[in-house]
Order: C-alpha cells, then sequence, then structure tokens
C-alpha cells in the first residue's frame, strides 16, 4: 500500500501543474463574481480530501470527502436536502434526508460497487469520534458514478482505509480537480471527466452568499462550453453513431451555502443545479444517474437538546433566487473545469480516453467571441 499512496500524491501534482482552469484560460462563464478560490471550500468551513487510486493498467479510482464544517457532525447535523434529476444510480442515505431533512455524515463520491464499502466507512468514523459512544443509527451519504471504462471496477480497489484516509486529509483551501479522487476513471461527453469544482460570492445587496459546488462527471451529451457548441464543432457527442452510449454515465453534484436555507429551500436550490448540468449539453440520459445533494453551514441541528423546541433564522422565498442563479452558474463552471483539470488516461482492457482538446476548444471560443482576456 506504501508504494500506492506514492502514486497517489504523484497524480495530484502532475494534474496540477499540467492544467489550467477555465477562467485561467479565458473562459469566464456567467455574471457573477466567484469566491477567492472559486471552489466549494470559498464557503466557510467546508473541507475536501481526496484519495486517487493509480496503478498498473487496472487501477483507475478513487475517493472524494466532502465534510460541511470540522466539528462533530453526527451531534451538529446541518441541514441539507437530495434532489434526483435521474434515478439510475446507487446513492446511499437518500431516504433519511429526504425525510429529516439533514446530514449527519460527511459525503463520501467513489466509484458505482464502492458504495457499501465507503458507507461502512462512514459508519466507523462516526462511530469512532468522542460524542457518539451511544450511537446506534447512522445515515451515511455515499455518491457515486461508474468508472468501469478506465477502472477494473469488478475488482473493487476501494478499501476502508482509503474513504478513512479521505476523510482524515479533508482540508479547506484550492481542490484538486481531473483525474484525481473519484473523478479518476470517470469520462465524460466521451473525454475525459473527473472532479471540478466553483463557487459564487453575491453582492451584499444580494446577501453576500456563498454558493460552492463540486461535481464528478460521468455523463454524456452534446458538450457547450459558454454557449459554444464545443461537441457539435469537434464532431464528438451522443448518439453520432447509431449504437454510441456515450451519454450514459453519471453526474454527482454537491452544492454548499452559507446561506440560512431549510430543506425546502435547500431542495428547490438543488434543483436548480440540473439546469446548470443542462447548459453543458448534458442530458440526463436513461443510463445517467443525476444527482444533487445540497446543504447549508449557516445553523446546526443538534443531535441532542434538553429543549423540545429550537429557533433558526431563515431566508425568505423570496431572497432565493440570486442563490439559484449563483448555483446554475457555479455548477456549469464546475463541470467546463472537470473537463480542463483532467489528462488524457489509459486503463483496463487497453482502453484509453483523450482529454478535451483545449487549443481546439480555445480557437472555437474566439471565433464565437466567448473568449475574454
Amino acid at each position: 500500500m506504501k508504494s500506492l499512496s506514492v502514486l497517489i500524491f504523484l497524480g495530484l501534482a502532475t494534474v496540477a501543474q499540467a492544467q489550467q482552469r477555465a477562467r485561467e484560460l479565458g473562459i469566464k462563464m456567467g455574471v457573477l463574481p466567484t469566491g477567492a478560490l472559486n471552489a466549494i471550500t470559498d464557503v466557510e468551513g467546508v473541507k475536501v480530501g481526496q484519495i486517487t487510486l493509480l496503478e498498473g493498467e487496472n487501477v483507475r479510482t478513487g475517493v472524494t470527502a466532502i465534510l460541511p464544517h470540522s466539528g462533530n457532525i453526527f451531534q451538529q447535523k446541518v441541514p441539507a436536502a437530495i434532489y434526483i434529476g435521474n434515478g439510475f444510480g446507487k446513492l446511499a442515505g437518500y431516504s433519511q434526508v429526504e425525510e429529516l431533512g439533514s446530514l449527519e455524515t460527511p459525503i463520501v463520491l467513489t466509484n458505482t460497487l464502492s458504495v457499501p464499502v465507503a458507507s461502512d466507512a462512514l459508519i466507523d468514523w462516526t462511530l469512532g469520534q468522542a460524542g457518539n459512544e451511544n450511537v446506534r443509527s447512522v445515515n451515511p451519504v455515499v455518491g457515486e458514478t461508474n468508472d468501469g471504462y478506465l477502472n477494473d471496477i469488478r475488482s473493487r480497489y476501494v478499501k476502508k482505509e482509503h474513504v478513512l484516509n479521505a476523510l482524515a486529509q479533508a482540508v479547506g483551501g484550492a481542490v484538486q480537480e481531473g483525474n484525481v479522487g473519484a473523478g479518476t476513471g470517470t469520462v465524460s461527453f466521451g473525454w475525459k471527466g473527473g472532479i471540478g469544482t466553483s463557487s459564487r460570492k453575491l453582492p451584499q445587496k444580494l446577501g453576500g452568499y456563498t454558493i460552492g459546488v463540486l461535481v464528478q462527471t460521468n455523463f454524456g451529451g452534446v458538450l457547450k462550453i459558454d454557449g459554444v457548441p464545443v461537441g457539435e464543432e469537434l464532431g464528438q457527442y451522443a448518439f453520432k453513431e447509431a449504437l454510441d452510449k456515450s451519454s450514459d454515465g453519471s453526474c454527482m453534484m454537491v452544492v454548499a451555502t452559507d446561506a440560512p436555507l431549510d430543506a425546502r429551500n435547500l431542495k428547490r436550490l438543488a434543483k436548480r443545479v440540473l439546469l446548470g448540468l443542462a447548459q453543458t449539453g448534458g442530458i440526463a440520459a436513461n443510463g445517467s444517474g443525476d444527482y444533487v445533494i445540497a446543504f447549508s453551514t449557516a445553523n446546526r441541528i443538534l443531535h441532542e437538546t434538553p429543549q423540545a423546541t429550537y429557533g433558526a433564522t431563515y431566508l425568505h422565498n423570496d431572497y432565493t433566487s440570486p442563490l439559484f442563479m449563483a448555483a446554475i452558474e457555479a455548477t456549469e463552471e464546475a463541470i467546463v473545469n472537470s473537463l480542463m483539470m483532467a489528462k488524457t488516461s489509459s486503463g483496463t482492457q487497453g482502453h484509453k480516453i483523450e482529454e478535451l482538446p483545449k487549443d481546439k476548444v480555445l480557437e472555437l471560443m474566439e471565433r464565437y467571441g466567448r473568449l475574454k482576456k
């Protein structure tokens, strides 16, 4: 396992140095300003940890963990909601979040067949925290996409220790993107997909709130970047060939905000995230599991309290529209960042997926007048 750990960190360094995000290339989507990092971690307290498993020809997978705050999440739950755009997936923990409107564990993203082991690890992690000695029920939330084209998914390389390491390594600050964590073996729009993130910071007149989005892209359609028909122009898109199935896959989308939203308005926010996916040309195909998990860090829901009632301040419905717009913009950019930061990858059975050809994309963006220096 030690040699694998070396490969993990070398992989992260390579992606970070070689690729550039959309804005660094002059592609600026939307009208709202980004947060300082243009990442989900712009929402104060949110942390991300990733473990990348990359070995030989068959191992192309990993784990991405998102923590809403640094405290005991089970004892101090956060308001949350999940919206299902298309349910061809294996998202664990949905029913309790839907019923109670709260999140009591970190969110873990991985591959399809590793959802059980990730859930088991989240349970271990939660039971092992100080203050949880009497806990007898845990609702782990684990999302997935199927990385089986590049990764030998049946061998189930993700182990409990990988998930626990991702949780232990979670930090604020810049988030690694592309071929990392749960995005190591994913494919999107026929090119290499991966992990992507972006954020928006509302002006004070609109509340001053921050929206952060992190995506795990593994889906298809007809790629558009800032309205430019990139997939069509480059001749790579779903159903171009009669038996083409590149539109199938999944996209996991995680939305964090410091706006004081309750579960109902978080569900409304999560719905808008699908509009951001649509703006990139995603079609939520039959075999695509498209899920949005949204949470707010503004309020805590105590697991144990002597009071029968509790009070909290929540945003009025009439003030939610700027947040909806922010979520759409951040999702679109996060998806594009996942493609921009991904690198060409080969994998199991000799399969190979090329990265998005940035030079051709930039030519198109300039021709369509969408490149901003």
